[in-house]
């Protein structure tokens, strides 16, 4: 390696570390903008033949973002709309306080001013809340400004994706029997991850809520959001909120309820698995149960939230090189060009 060679190798280390500096603050961000991207390309590609990139890519984002922010402004909607039925039903006349400040003297022989205790304790939360305001608007803040740094970057990656896969091709020193293979079994790997995993999770999720739903368990809505993102998780999946449910119905007088809840959940979202799998997953490349659930807990570690997405297709990208490197390796050398 001659000294031009090394000092150029030196730059390229030196401003991939700065622009690692730039883009880790934001990194969830970015990954959320580059799986989007990945799922609507697609629908790109067919779009650009009848209008122009930009008016494309354009409408592909306000999908987007509506198809997000719609869901969860619906969620909270519901979640708030529960809690204001809940705080309707609490009447201060029935907390007694009298009554119960009387039972507490006669048990301790101490005298309790309950009223001042809560106004006490209403103060000190008061106080925490006013200390922590500092570090929530700050959250808010980097919050709204990495949600349209994610929209920002879905756009360009919609309107010069086919311009960015061109250039990472010329980039890659590999022939191009070596990359249509790389990047068709990469292709594989992550719509079996979206289907196999993320769709399924969405199905069984959602499938999950309409039971709660049925039974009138609080905050349906909430939970089944909260029951998809944990059957994303093999193995766990949506047991851990329908089984205390459950329990909630048959501790509230409710063993009718509870009983059609968990023969319901057990039955037909258990069941679904077992029908869904084979249709959406046998279409693409079939990633071992094992990859996914090391996949996803690794991932969640590695790269947060995302990583419920991202690791099962690290995991799988991984597979998938060394299966062209044991198809294509032996040759490389006498590639021309390859040296």
């Amino acid at each position: 390696m001659n000294l031009s060679k090394g000092f150029l190798l030196v730059l390229v280390a030196l401003f991939v570390y700065l622009s690692l500096l730039l883009v880790l603050p934001f990194f969830q961000y970015v990954l959320g903008a580059i799986l989007l991207a990945y799922v609507l390309y697609p629908a790109q590609k067919r779009l650009e033949n009848r209008i122009s990139p930009s008016i494309s890519a354009f409408g592909l984002v306000g999908l987007a973002v509506a198809g997000f922010v719609v869901p969860l402004l619906a969620i909270g909607v519901a979640v708030a709309s529960d809690a204001r039925r809940l705080l309707e039903r609490v009447n201060t006349d029935d907390l007694q306080l009298i009554e119960l400040e009387r039972a507490i003297e006669e048990q301790t022989g101490q005298s309790v001013d309950l009223p001042s205790a809560l106004a006490d304790a209403a103060q000190s939360a008061g106080t925490v809340v006013l200390e922590r305001s500092t570090e929530w608007f700050s959250t808010i803040t980097h919050t709204l400004i990495g949600l349209g740094l994610a929209i920002f970057l879905l756009y360009y990656l919609l309107k010069d994706g086919s311009d960015l896969l061109a250039w990472l091709r010329e980039l890659t020193p590999l022939p191009d029997d070596a990359q249509d293979d790389f990047y068709r079994k990469l292709d594989e790997v992550m719509w079996a991850v979206l289907a196999g995993h993320v769709l399924i999770a969405i199905i069984q999720g959602t499938i999950a809520g309409l039971g709660l739903l049925a039974t009138g368990i609080p905050n349906a809505a909430f939970w089944t959001f909260v029951m998809i993102i944990l059957s994303l998780i093999p193995l766990i999946g949506s047991f851990l909120i329908w089984g205390p449910a459950v329990g909630y119905l048959f501790l509230t007088g409710e063993p009718l309820l509870a009983a059609a809840l968990f023969a319901y959940s057990a039955v037909v979202v258990g069941l679904s698995d077992d029908y869904l799998r084979p249709i959406l997953v046998d279409r693409y490349a079939e990633l071992n149960p094992a990859v996914i659930i090391l996949g996803v807990l690794g991932g969640v570690y590695a790269f947060g939230v995302m990583g419920l997405f991202y690791g099962p297709v690290v995991l799988g990208a991984l597979i998938a090189t060394l299966s062209v490197m044991n198809d294509h390796y032996d040759r490389l050398e006498d590639t021309p060009g390859m040296q």
